[in-house]
């Protein structure tokens, strides 16, 4: 299973259960307390037996890949996602980022200027700084995108 698809169905899961303890721990605070030790003690012991079989198991046994013929490479082979995959997060986190950081100096400047008038260059100067994070993030993905 790919890592992409195990983080997608441990998601919702990870949400359900946080939600159901929470709910739990809201309740019976005591009852709850028990379940987190447990929980715990289960994700101890398995992370230690995964460190002992990954210590336990030689070395990979590194063989040689097929090169893929010339005419498919860059244009959309299987190999590109990751690089278009990255440039989306790139752009999504970068202007979630931004419409933030714009939010609250936006707030900030609105009430400096409520006051004092003759402060707008400067917090314009401010703003702008925050919605830079959004180009940094569409400078991120055009640079990937010409890589896929």
């Amino acid at each position: 299973m790919s890592p992409i698809i195990l983080a997608l169905v441990a998601l919702p899961a990870t949400v359900v259960a946080v939600t159901v303890s929470l709910l739990v721990l809201r309740r019976r605070p005591r009852r709850a307390a028990a379940i987190f030790v447990v929980t715990g003690g289960v994700v101890l012991v398995a992370s230690v037996a995964v460190l002992l079989v990954a210590l336990g198991s030689g070395p990979a046994a590194a063989g040689t890949l097929p090169q893929a013929p010339a005419a498919t490479v860059g244009t959309g082979s299987s190999a590109s996602w990751a690089a278009l995959l990255g440039a989306a997060i790139a752009v999504a986190g970068s202007s979630i980022g931004a419409a933030i950081a714009v939010a609250y100096t936006g707030a900030a400047a609105l009430a400096a200027m409520s006051e004092r008038p003759e402060l707008f260059g400067r917090a314009m100067v401010i703003v702008g700084l925050a919605e830079g994070i959004a180009i940094y993030g569409l400078i991120v993905a055009v640079i990937l995108i010409q890589r896929a």
